[in-house]
């Protein structure tokens, strides 16, 4: 397993690139996030299930090339029906994800604290829970729950007890709405099971602290889209003063410096090793 749920709680931010997961090393968590909402945003898409399995791959080796985290990944509905599950499972442990997330919805997806979603059967969410595990060699397998806002809280908890049966490693009830709702998924799912929370922003969820959700028996907390958010806005004001004043002065407080930026991305190893192999010439 990746975690010893018993003796840690795990607080995963969610990070879209190599340079966030440096940052997210460099503030101590001790595993990232790679979210499919931050990812697909960053590329300029919307988070309906249209980002490819070759794409999130290619992120992830570029985050695990630099950082060596233990890495939870957003893989939407596992990219297709049992069979593409098995696929991705294999193509993404090999890339280095030591957890994945795999959701009950009907393609195409939507962000799972928007309106119109649609979940597929109990059945069918069992066979990719199956063919997950069957591919898999230590990658954790997290089975996402969608139905809450769509055919209830009762739904959600039977369809969680229904996934642990087939095997999924921790349980991921989705866009619960009350702190009250995630006490009872606690309750009725049952103390062993290892459960995960998302704490986004702007959906269904009020926001809950990370000491909340410990204390209320979650195991872990992701914040999947909150630097990204705090990122773009930034930029988005960064570009509106340079288109407005012509110049970046107004904005130099706000900065990293080169200094940090470099010491970020390790700037002086490479620096001096490029010297030192230039000297062995």
């Amino acid at each position: 397993m990746l975690w010893n749920f018993q003796d840690n709680f795990v607080i995963a931010p969610g990070v879209f690139n190599p340079f966030s997961a440096l940052l997210a090393k460099r503030a101590n968590f001790k595993a990232i996030y790679l979210s499919g909402g931050g990812l697909t945003s960053s590329l300029g898409l919307p988070d309906l299930g249209v980002i490819t399995l070759d794409e999130i791959t290619w992120m992830l080796r570029r985050i695990t090339d630099v950082v060596n985290l233990p890495i939870i990944v957003d893989a939407d509905t596992g990219f297709g029906e049992a069979l593409n599950v098995y696929r991705a499972v294999k193509v993404l442990e090999k890339a280095g994800a030591t957890a994945i997330h795999i959701e009950d919805q009907v393609m195409p997806k939507k962000c799972g604290h928007l309106q119109g979603k649609e979940v597929i059967s109990t059945k069918e969410m069992i066979a990719k829970i199956k063919a997950a595990l069957m591919a898999r060699k230590e990658l954790m397998i997290i089975a996402r729950i969608d139905s809450r806002g769509v055919m209830g809280l009762r739904d959600a908890i039977e369809r969680g007890k229904a996934y642990v049966d087939a095997g999924a490693d921790v349980i991921f009830p989705e866009a619960l709405e009350s702190k009250e709702e995630f006490l009872q998924f606690r309750k009725e799912i049952g103390s062993d099971v290892k459960l995960m929370a998302n704490m986004t922003e702007f959906g269904k969820t009020p926001l809950i602290t990370a000491e909340e959700f410990k204390s209320m028996g979650y195991n872990v907390v992701i914040f999947p889209v909150t630097a990204f958010r705090v990122a773009a806005k930034a930029m988005e004001e960064a570009y509106n003063a340079i288109a407005k004043d012509g110049s970046q002065r107004s904005l130099m407080g706000k900065m990293m410096t080169r200094r940090e930026q470099y010491d970020v991305i390790n700037y002086d190893f490479y620096e001096d090793l490029d010297s030192s192999m230039a000297k062995g010439l």
